[in-house]
This record gives structure tokens, C-alpha cells and sequence, in this order.
């Protein structure tokens, strides 16, 4: 078979093209990248054999090596792990087969961009998984060769990382595993001395389980064992790091490292980190976890179903167990009770250890940049996980108007009971997307005026974990938007912030003639005890489903038709008392009669824009505001 020309993905091409023209401050983790690729390999081979024994027969011992030649100016890494076969070296090397891709590159431009001096960061790359590319910022040529384990044909990959790639079979490739031969740039000799190598593979490598041997002579350059199995005392905050690096393919630094010993019924070493940046697969619809399962040091799987619940798929690590049997399978695990045995005791230390770091006040604003990051993801084990339900709504942290006009601090649910006035027996919030437009909706006037704080929850499993979660402490939660937020039991501090009372009557025409006017366009039209500046808004009736939730719901096509919602108006409002005037003194007939009209589905439209929904019709709307301003100027 010839060699193939082929391009690679568009978002590669773009990838390589920043990784090329960069002036990365470490280039030197191109190498740590590259061992980890290999030490991956290896791992895969070693489960494999588990049921192949063939698959190694002859070399069982694993091992990488680094070589390099000073006079071709070549740097070679190499493995004997599963190998790659042309689909593998195509589809792994050429393309980036992952949902967010578009976001990835994105993020990395703006990243580039945003450098000056010409400088750009590719810190990026790792964390999306395609650390191979990272090659490119050493070489100016890469080649890859290969023979995937109990295949009998090799094959050569190779490009100059300018936007194509060739592929083609190779009599030159390892018996089984890859040679990844790096043709170094100019300037780049430093990585063709023995000792420069093995100060880098000690400082970013050393916890490989894999021998990973240097120069001709193959002198071991690091300790070779899981650093999971080592005691705690004899590891350092460095070696944590770059473990954490090499396991989660990331550049950022772990915000959190939990390593621990289940001991018991059950034994398994967990060493397991969460992320001090947002990975980029955190939102994928298939809301897998990447951490990866051992038994008794030999590598299994990489996000085992039932292992790690959804809602903790941040996590990034291993989990060594001395039980499972060695010849697992993945089907198997999916049923298996020892791992969910795992699964629950693996939930409840992580969610411990984040609650001392929500309870330690000097942490607060490091809890608050987790919360950030992850805390729409915890949310999600309100509704899918009751075990862990009460842990769960202590780490709960939400925006409020206690923050003042712009809700910029984080309250937890123990803050807010505790600031709840007299009277109070909810927990009240409003949903939406903009914490900022949330903050100016007219639903919170009457609670700002009595001093009552509302959570702004703007994620959308908002929505989810509120119908199952009704209560917090006997608190029930409650939407400001649903038309039962009684204020009239709380007591303001400020008498001066009691409700303004109007006459009973006062507005009792012109309720009457909107209801009549507006007929099934609305469920009904009262007066409101939340308003205080705006004349009008839109709310959901009690047992209606919550505007925010309805929207969301119709906007994915999930929902066909919308309730009907109950218009209040704000009878201390100078239009509203106005009008209520002009509908006492001319009822429903005449010429008045009918400005009285246009008048109530203007204040309808007026709702509607208010809480953002589009209006129906756009053209009677903008004929009765018309016909309401030249009226008003003559």
C-alpha cells in the first residue's frame, strides 16, 4: 500500500498552526506529554493481556525510552504498549473526535490573543486531551511508527504540522507499541542531552508507573511506581501536581487533591483531584467522568459507568481496588454492587472534604471560585442522588439581593435562614438566565421594600432540582414569580418600608374592565402586594408551572403551549391610579371606554417585555402606543 496524503481536522490545522508560531515559557512539557501518551499505551496493553496473554508474549515487561541523537538532531520516543493501526493513527493523530472542539479553539485563540509580545500559551492543549500536538513547538518534522499489539503490518505516520499528514505501511515499525521520532527545530539541542532529559522526566514524570529509561546506555530516570500506593508523607505537593497533570491531561493546577485508603469490607487507595480550571468536556450531554480504575495496580478502564456519580464527573484521578477480580470486564462493572459500594463511599469523603472547605471561613472566597466553576454540576445531585441530599444543600452557594442592587456575594442556605425577618416562613428566589436582569426585575420591589432576600439562581438544572427539593430546615422554597409570595405576614424593620395601602376600591373598576377586555389572554388580573415602583407584571399562578422553567422548556422543544398568566397591577402607581380614575368615572363604553381598552393590553405588553417574553402582536402594540402618546401630547 502507497502512502495516503491526508488533511488534517480544520480545528487540528488551527491548533498546530498556534502551537507552531508559539514561545510557550515551558516548552519542555511537549516531553511530559509525550511519556504520558506512552504510558497510557502501556496500561491499555496490560489490561488487555489480562484475557490476550499473546498480546505481550515474549516482552511482558513494559518500558519507555528516550533517545537521542546528536548528529541527526533527532529526539525518539518510544513505547511497547497496544500501538496504533492506520484508522488509530488517523482518527487519533489527525482529527480532535470531541464534542466542544469549536469551544476548545476558541478558548485557546482568545488565549493567544490575549498574550503580549507575540508570546502565546498553548496551556490549553493538555487539558483538552491532545497533547500530542505539543511536539510541534520542538519539532519541526514528527514521525510516528507503529504496530498495534497481535496485528502482523507497521505503518509510518508523518507530518510537519502545516495542514496535512501522510500515512502509509512501514516494514520499519516496533515488533508492538510506537516509536515517535521528533526532528528538532533549530535551537532546540537542549533536549538531546542525557541529563536535560533526565532532570525533565524527574520533574514531571517520576510517579509513572512505567520504567521510563534514557539514553543508550538505558539508565532508569524515575521511580516507577504508583504514586497512589505510596504513604502520603513521602509525597510532595510537586509530585501531586504532576501526577494530576499526567492523569488528567491538564496544565492548571489541582484546587483540591483527596488521597485516601477505604479500608473495611471493602479495600481501594482513592487519589483523586479536582480542578482549579473547568474542563472543557464538563457540559458534554454524555456527562461521563474521567477518572480511571485500577485493580491491584493494573489498569482497567477510564470512566468506568457507576464508578463516579454524574455529578461529580470533575473529578479527575485514580481509584486501585484489591477486590475487583483482575479479569473485569467492562460490561461486568456496569452491574457490579462492589462498585457502587465504591461509588457511595467515594461521593460521601468527597462531599465531606468539600464541606470543611465550605464551613472554614478563611476559605470562603477559595469555595466561592470552586462554586463557580462547578457548582451547576454538584447541583445536579439534588435531584439524582436523595443519599447525599442534605451534604449537597450545605455546599449549595447562590447570589442575593443581601449582596445588595447587584447580588455580587455567595450566601449559603444557613446564611439566609439565619437573616429571614419576622414573619418569614419561605426561602424565596427568582430563576433566569442574567443574574444582572434579575436583579432589575419588578418581582423583587415589595421584597426589597420589607428587606427580604431573594436568591438569584441562574443555572439551568435550577429549574430540576427545585421540584424535587421542596424545603430546606422546614423552609419551603418559593418562586417570587408564582403569584403565592404572601409578603403580608412579614414585618418590615422600616415601618417607613411597610406596604403602601390603597383603597380597596380604588382600582376595582379598571380590574374589572382589564378582565373583561384582556378575556383569555390572561388567567386573571388583581392588585399586587410586590410592587412598588412598576405599574405592572406577569406571575404564575400557584400551582402553574414557573415562568423562567415554562420558557426554557418551550425553547427546546419540549413544550407546546404556555400558560396563561395572572396580570398585576400596582395600585399606588400614578398611571394605575390614574386610569382607575378615567374607569370609575366612564366605565366600559364610549370613546373612553375604548382608550380604557387599548389601555389594558398595553399594560399587558408592558408585562410581557418586562419579563422578557416576545409580544404576539408586535403591530396592534406599537398602533396603541401611538394612538396613547399623540393623545397624551395634545
Amino acid at each position: 500500500m502507497s502512502e495516503e496524503k491526508l488533511s488534517f481536522q480544520a480545528e487540528v490545522s488551527r491548533l498546530l498552526d498556534i502551537v507552531a508560531h508559539s514561545l510557550y515559557s515551558e516548552k519542555e512539557v511537549f516531553l511530559r506529554e509525550l511519556i504520558s501518551n506512552a504510558s497510557d499505551a502501556c496500561d491499555k496493553l496490560r489490561y488487555a493481556s489480562l484475557t490476550q496473554p499473546e498480546l505481550t508474549a515474549g516482552d511482558a515487561n513494559f518500558r519507555i525510552t528516550l533517545t537521542p541523537d546528536t548528529a541527526a538532531r533527532t529526539l525518539t520516543i518510544a513505547d511497547n504498549g497496544i500501538g496504533m493501526n492506520r484508522d488509530d493513527l488517523v482518527e487519533n493523530l489527525g482529527t480532535i473526535a470531541r464534542s466542544g472542539t469549536a469551544n476548545f479553539m476558541a478558548a485557546l485563540s482568545q488565549k493567544a490573543e490575549a498574550k503580549k509580545d507575540g508570546e502565546k500559551d498553548v496551556s490549553l492543549i493538555g487539558q483538552f486531551g491532545v497533547g500530542f500536538y505539543s511536539a510541534f513547538m520542538v519539532a519541526g518534522e514528527v514521525e510516528v511508527y507503529s504496530r498495534k499489539a497481535g496485528e502482523s503490518q507497521g505503518w509510518r505516520w508523518t507530518s510537519d504540522g502545516k495542514g496535512s499528514f501522510t500515512v502509509g505501511e512501514s516494514d520499519d515499525a516496533p515488533a508492538r507499541g510506537s516509536r515517535i521520532v521528533l526532528h528538532l527545530r533549530d535551537g532546540e539541542d537542549d533536549y538531546l542531552q542525557t541529563y536535560r532529559l533526565q532532570s525533565i522526566v524527574k520533574k514531571y514524570s517520576d510517579h509513572i508507573s512505567i520504567p521510563v529509561l534514557v539514553g543508550d546506555d538505558e539508565k532508569p530516570a524515575n521511580a516507577a511506581s504508583a504514586l497512589w500506593t505510596r504513604p502520603k508523607s513521602e509525597i510532595t505537593a510537586e509530585q501531586y501536581k504532576e501526577f494530576y497533570h499526567h492523569v488528567g491531561h491538564a496544565f492548571d493546577d489541582p484546587w483540591l487533591t483527596l488521597h485516601w485508603r477505604a479500608e473495611g469490607v471493602l479495600e481501594y487507595t482513592n487519589l483523586l483531584f479536582i480542578p482549579e480550571a473547568k474542563p472543557f468536556d464538563l457540559f458534554e450531554p454524555e456527562r461521563k467522568h474521567r477518572v480511571k480504575l485500577y485493580v491491584r495496580r493494573v489498569f482497567i478502564t477510564e470512566g468506568p459507568e457507576g464508578l463516579i456519580p454524574a455529578y461529580l464527573r470533575f473529578l479527575r484521578g485514580v481509584v486501585d481496588s484489591e477486590d475487583l477480580p483482575l479479569n473485569v470486564s467492562r460490561e461486568m462493572l456496569q452491574h457490579n454492587p462492589m462498585l457502587a459500594k465504591m461509588r457511595t463511599g467515594i461521593a460521601k469523603r468527597v462531599l465531606g472534604d468539600l464541606a470543611r472547605k465550605a464551613d472554614d471561613a478563611d476559605s470562603k472566597a477559595d469555595y466561592a471560585r470552586f462554586w463557580e466553576n462547578f457548582g451547576a454540576v454538584l447541583k445536579e445531585g439534588l435531584y439524582e442522588e436523595r443519599e447525599q441530599r442534605d451534604t449537597l444543600l450545605k455546599l449549595l452557594r447562590a447570589y442575593s439581593t443581601h449582596g445588595g442592587t447587584h447580588g455580587d456575594e455567595l450566601v449559603s442556605l444557613e446564611d439566609y435562614v439565619g437573616r429571614m425577618k419576622p414573619g418569614q416562613d419561605a426561602i424565596y428566589y427568582i430563576t433566569g438566565e442574567d443574574k444582572a436582569a434579575l436583579a432589575r426585575s419588578p418581582h423583587l420591589e415589595g421584597f426589597r421594600a420589607k428587606g427580604v432576600e431573594v436568591l438569584f439562581l441562574t443555572d439551568a438544572v435550577d429549574e430540576f432540582w427545585l421540584q424535587s427539593v421542596t424545603q430546606y430546615k422546614d423552609h419551603a422554597f418559593k418562586s417570587v414569580t408564582r403569584g403565592g409570595a404572601d409578603l403580608a405576614n412579614v414585618t418590615a424593620e422600616d415601618k417607613n418600608d411597610e406596604t403602601p395601602k390603597a383603597p380597596e376600591d380604588s382600582v376595582a373598576d379598571l380590574v374589572a374592565l382589564a378582565k373583561l377586555t384582556l378575556g383569555d389572554a390572561v388567567k386573571d388580573v388583581r392588585t399586587s402586594e410586590r410592587l412598588r415602583e412598576s405599574a405592572v407584571c406577569l406571575v404564575a399562578d400557584e400551582g402553574d408551572m414557573d415562568i423562567h422553567l415554562e420558557r426554557m422548556l418551550k425553547a427546546h422543544r419540549r413544550l407546546d403551549e404556555t400558560s396563561k398568566r395572572i396580570l398585576e397591577v400596582n395600585p399606588t402607581h400614578p398611571l394605575i391610579r390614574r386610569l382607575a380614575d378615567l374607569a370609575k368615572a366612564n366605565g366600559a363604553g364610549g370613546a373612553q371606554g375604548e382608550a380604557l381598552a387599548d389601555a389594558a393590553w398595553l399594560l399587558l405588553d408592558q408585562a410581557r417585555i418586562l419579563e422578557g417574553e416576545p409580544l404576539p402582536d408586535p403591530v396592534a402594540f406599537g398602533r396603541r402606543l401611538a394612538t396613547f402618546v399623540e393623545k397624551g401630547l395634545a
